[in-house]
């Protein structure tokens, strides 16, 4: 709009900017819908779109950039917290670094009366619109998912920042199906305001809650995990794990059991089951490494199908798992909230959930895997040893009623050594021993002359097992992930995968294993393979003034380098302004980095105005992005004069005055 029009024009012009940024009533904040009004004269409210505990969003109109925006409006118990506001605005400014696909953008933050904060406008809905309208994840969907919020929660742990609120009606999407994960910072300045008391408060929803969350104990990244596995599970299934009458009723049964997942997911399975360990030391020690679990699912796994979004809800849907407030009691033991707690609210209890099934073998050390399978070829022992029995004691009635020479051979194949030298003396037959590798576990009968039930006299030989013989480990070194564990399966071994940065050896190849390349190992051993994810990323410098010199500097870190240039009335032009990502910044290798540099002020033509009206000649002056002024105006005079001339350079928003 033109500042300028009729002189009454402008006068009602500046009447409504001061009645939109006068004072706004407080009680306007209390809950209501504050659709049409705008907010530190910038964010008009266009419609409700979501109501949770901690506030209302609407979609909004960004006046200044001319884009559409969410605006987060806190309650107004909050803005009357000091305590809150201070922690807000850091962690808002926290909240605002983050630069992740994954992680919600957030744009703005202020406070005209109450706190606010602007974030992207996503039109995909959230997965709990998703999972409420009946839509649940297949397997390879929940791979994907999953490896893309462990992504973007390892990006924020790194730089020490714990979301501590991981539940579906914070992860919304795109119109691409593109998920980002929202409120962050969020949860932690609602965790020190004052209305949660009492003291030892826990933030976070309680169906969503890690265990040491629920007992109100210091957090850290594993508390995230612990949530993405429960969203996860959620997902798949439509329940949570745990799932009791009560919140507190599923909070208890939380802090003394791991979480248990259905055979029937694969490989998903023992992925949720580690992350959702009781013990947060017992969990992955991080996110970057259950991303990468969760993508090598993902390969094991068929496509998955494109995801069924809910698409943005309007009018004011609420939020059925709102950010609670759960007060720890410390005169329990382990500090886990009683189920006759009055001030905890949870809209939708689910039934409890089928009884899981045992853990997954992934998730057992790897020479309690090596047991297992050995055990299964144990077997046949138990039915070996009820037909020797038999026949041994046939064997010996024979012998005591005929007095013969000949004996009734036991059956000993699968039995333990020990155990068919015990049932040869009890049958009075010498034994002769014999062993020979073979892929059944040392000690265990694998062969004997005669056969079982045969008449004969003289020894019985039988042939041990030594055990399965070793195999030579092979050389994994120009191996990617598909050919390390081709390669291992073709010899017999178990590849484990590490991931570590090197700045030699090629992102996604082989930097060592363990053990090395031609030394021996037991069969169905484990080889420990690290592989590379190329250099560690690097910190942005500060740049000098001069281009070449700033180019030289951030290629020399192993950053691609592009310009782009701006005005600027405070930088020289051709010296650099600023880089993107900023200096202090910490960004990929290989990654790009673009220098800003000055193209001076930026300059406008003075129009010619001579022998226009006030009205038009001010039109087009500030039409040109500049200021107007006037002299010895009178109704109905003509520019005469101009200061500065027509067709003279000035500065964007220097003045001209006209002369009548």
């Amino acid at each position: 709009m033109h500042a300028c029009g009729t002189r009454a024009g402008r006068i009602a012009t500046t009447v409504a900017v001061m009645a939109e940024s006068r004072p706004i009533d407080s009680s306007l904040f209390s809950g209501d819908d504050l659709s049409g009004r705008v907010l530190a004269n910038r964010y008009r409210l266009l419609r409700s779109i979501g109501t949770g505990a901690s506030g209302r969003v609407y979609e909004a109109d960004d006046t200044q950039l001319k884009r559409r925006v969410a605006v987060k409006v806190l309650h107004q118990a909050l803005a009357d917290d000091h305590g809150f506001l201070k922690r807000f605005r850091a962690e808002a400014q926290v909240a605002a670094s983050l630069h992740h696909p994954n992680i919600l953008t957030v744009h703005d933050w202020g406070e005209d009366h109450i706190a606010f904060m602007v974030v992207e406008l996503l039109t995909g809905g959230s997965l709990r619109a998703m999972l409420d309208g009946g839509s649940h994840l297949s397997l390879a969907q929940a791979a994907r998912l999953g490896a893309d919020l462990a992504g973007a929660l390892e990006y924020a742990h790194v730089r020490g920042i714990v979301h501590r609120d991981i539940k579906p009606a914070n992860l919304l999407f795109d119109e691409h199906a593109v998920v980002r994960i929202a409120d962050f910072g969020l949860a932690r300045a609602l965790a020190e305001a004052s209305w949660t008391e009492p003291a030892g408060a826990v933030f976070g929803t309680a169906r969503y809650a890690s265990p040491e969350q629920a007992r109100g104990i210091a957090l850290d990244a594993r508390s995230d995990i612990y949530s993405l596995a429960i969203v996860l599970y959620e997902a798949i299934s439509g329940s949570i794990p745990f799932a009791a009458d009560t919140v507190m009723g599923t909070l208890a049964k939380r802090s003394s059991e791991s979480i248990k997942a259905p055979v029937e997911w694969g490989p998903i399975r023992a992925i949720i089951e580690r992350a959702g360990c009781l013990d947060p030391a017992d969990r992955y020690p991080d996110a970057q490494t259950m991303a990468s679990a969760l993508r090598d699912a993902c390969e094991a796994l068929e496509r998955p199908a494109p995801l069924v979004l809910a698409g943005t809800v309007i009018n004011q849907v609420e939020d059925p798992h709102p950010t609670i407030a759960i007060a720890a009691d410390p005169r329990r033991p382990d500090n886990v909230v009683p189920a006759s707690t009055g001030n905890v609210f949870d809209q939708d209890a689910h039934t409890a959930a089928p009884t899981p099934s045992t853990a997954d073998d992934t998730q057992q050390p790897k020479s309690a895997k090596r047991r297992a399978r050995r055990t299964g070829r144990l077997v046949p022992v138990v039915i070996a040893t009820v037909v020797v029995a038999v026949l041994g004691g046939g064997a010996y009635a024979a012998r005591s009623l005929t007095g013969a020479t000949a004996h009734t051979m036991p059956g000993v194949v699968g039995l333990l050594e020990s155990q068919a030298v015990a049932n040869a003396a009890e049958a009075d037959i010498d034994l002769e021993i014999e062993r020979r590798e073979a892929d059944d576990p040392a000690g265990v009968v694998i062969q004997q002359d005669p056969a079982a039930g045969v008449r004969a006299s003289g020894a019985l030989t039988i042939v041990v097992s030594s055990g399965p013989p070793s195999v030579t480990t092979p050389d994994l070194a120009t191996l990617d992930r598909r050919g390390v564990k081709a390669a291992a399966k073709d010899v017999g071994l178990v590849p484990e995968f590490e991931m570590a940065h090197s700045e030699t050896v090629e992102k996604g190849t082989v930097i060592k294993q363990v053990p090395a390349a031609g030394e021996s190992a037991e069969r169905d051993s484990v080889v420990v393979v690290t592989m590379s994810q190329g250099p560690a990323p690097r910190t942005v410098p500060e740049v000098s003034s001069d281009s070449k010199q700033a180019n030289a500097a951030l290629i020399d870190l192993g950053f691609t380098v592009t310009e782009s240039k701006t005005f600027s009335d405070s930088v020289e032009k051709g010296l650099v302004i600023r880089t993107d990502p900023g200096a202090g910044t910490t960004a990929d290798y290989g990654s790009t980095v673009t220098i800003v540099i000055s193209k001076g002020p930026e300059l406008v033509t003075v129009p010619n105005t001579f022998g226009l009206g006030i009205n038009d000649a001010c039109a087009a002056i500030e039409d040109a992005g500049l200021l107007c002024d006037s002299v010895h105006y009178s109704p109905g005079d003509v520019v005469s004069s101009m200061d500065p001339q027509p067709g003279e350079k000035l500065r964007r928003g220097d003045s001209v005055t006209l002369y009548f």
